[in-house]
């Protein structure tokens, strides 16, 4: 028994090495889980007490047990069942579709990333590009909303900063599950973005099972509380100008909704406005050749951010000029429903959709350079500064009879035209002769694009929707 044994090196190295793993496994990482664990929650419950809708347990859950619960709930198995009947499969393999369809779609939220990473990182980029400014009294608007209703932002899709100025500007308040297109599903973004508490959608190549696993999951997360976040519009505006709902993801959550149930949804519009997008050439060409199979190189992305960066720390002006976010008045599903259970689940939607969109066009904040390319465009592409602030002055006052959200820099229609003026001389939209300011050649889908959202808010029929703000000094941070 206590004879010498000899052994190989290599041998000796590899028992040590298994016990070594062993010991880690069943002892250290089990401690190690279970103390920072703890720390996570205790985070959570400090992160809790500030703001003002608690993050659910369903976000905070592991991803992979969400993968499973998702993957067996009743009406997951059930389109299992009709898929591989449908299909000629054996339902174990409509199963294993199913399941990597749930792997696909089910985010895995962190507080540290969410917290400690994303939000300070869409304040820096935030304030980077723009001036940005939140409407006065939207705070109280959220405020008003029921703690026990679950909350789904509606929101326009103007640029990709859309996700980065309304994560930032939430921050206080709650913590946002974005529905996310295809074109995030590169590495390193995917496993960012789903650390964000994102959940990834296709838009194309989808089946009756990956949607019938999509559906199930958001109205999930709904039921349990989750605060949603999503573009009805399906992809960015080409146009400039909000434009009409795809109805998908509204469905399934109208399709799920009991309306005699103690917890309501209450859908609340967001409108976002830019000075400039930073896509808008892509955007504008795309609008041109009418397809939506565009590009932005990644090079070219890169160079516009060092442009920036290099203009902050000459201490230059912001080149892009300001940004506001708005939100429009809530609505609730309950309320929607009620008078309408005649009509069916798809009707409903399309009429929901349709107020949706009707709400998030009445509360597009009009900006400088919005309302100076408006007013050029009404005067033929050619004005001089005088006839440009009398134009302005006419749009402000058009604007204010119908309720809209004004942002003008000073308070003033002479500082906002000056400001938009530079603006849109810098971005080689107009060309200047004195006092005189006319179209450069070849842009004048540039200017009808930056138009567009005056356009169209001046001709809403209207303006009860809205909180009808005058115009207001825009500050270099947010107002909260």
């Amino acid at each position: 028994m206590f004879q010498r044994v000899e052994i190989p090196l290599w041998l000796l190295s590899l028992i040590l090495l298994f016990a070594a793993v062993a010991f880690l496994s069943h002892f250290l990482f089990p401690s190690v889980r279970w103390f920072l664990r703890r720390r996570m929650e205790r985070a959570v419950e400090e992160l809790n007490k500030r703001l003002e809708r608690p993050i659910q347990p369903f976000k905070l859950m592991r991803r992979q047990d969400n993968v499973i619960r998702l993957v067996y709930d009743p009406q997951v198995m059930a389109a299992v069942a009709d898929y591989a009947r449908e299909q000629g499969i054996p339902r174990s393999v409509a199963f294993e579709m199913a399941r990597r369809h749930a792997r696909e779609i089910v985010p895995g939220f962190s507080t540290a990333t969410y917290f400690g990473f994303a939000i300070r990182v869409a304040r820096g980029l935030s304030r980077l590009f723009y001036k940005v400014h939140l409407g006065r009294g939207d705070a109280q608007t959220l405020r008003d909303i029921d703690p026990k209703s679950a909350v789904v932002f509606v929101m326009n899709h103007r640029s990709n900063m859309d996700y980065v100025l309304v994560t930032w500007l939430a921050a206080d308040r709650s913590t946002l599950s974005y529905a996310v297109g295809e074109w995030a599903r590169v590495w390193p973004l995917r496993a960012l973005i789903r650390g964000m508490g994102a959940y990834f959608i296709r838009r194309r190549y989808s089946s009756t099972l990956y949607r019938a696993v999509l559906a199930r999951y958001v109205q999930m997360s709904v039921q349990e509380g989750v605060t949603q976040a999503m573009f009805p519009e399906g992809g960015l505006s080409l146009t400039g100008a909000v434009g009409s709902a795809k109805k998908g993801l509204l469905h399934y959550i109208v399709r799920a909704f009991e309306p005699d149930e103690e917890q309501d949804v209450v859908f609340v519009p967001v409108a976002l406005n830019y000075d400039r997008v930073l896509e808008d050439e892509v955007l504008i060409a795309a609008g041109t050749t009418g397809s939506r199979r565009f590009r932005l190189r990644l090079g070219e992305a890169a160079g516009w951010f060092f442009w920036i960066l290099w203009q902050k720390l000459l201490r230059r002006t912001s080149t892009y000029g300001h940004a506001a976010v708005c939100y429009g008045a809530p609505l609730s599903l309950r309320a929607h429903l009620t008078g309408q259970t005649d009509i069916g689940s798809e009707r409903s939607t399309e009429v929901l959709a349709e107020e949706l969109m009707t709400r998030i066009r009445a509360a597009v904040p009009l900006l400088p350079v919005p309302l100076t390319a408006a007013a050029m465009t009404r005067l033929g592409g050619s004005a001089s500064l005088l006839e440009l602030e009398s134009g302005v002055s006419t749009l402000v006052d058009e604007a204010r009879a119908k309720g809209a959200t004004l942002h003008l820099p000073g308070g003033t229609v002479v500082e906002a035209v000056r400001f938009a003026a530079e603006a849109l001389q810098r971005h080689k939209i107009v060309l200047r002769d004195a006092d005189v300011l006319r179209i450069a050649p070849g842009k004048e889908a540039a200017l009808a694009y930056y138009a567009a959202s005056v356009e169209q808010r001046l001709s809403e029929p209207g303006a009860d929707l809205s909180e009808g703000l005058v115009p207001l000094t825009l500050p270099d941070v947010t107002e909260t």
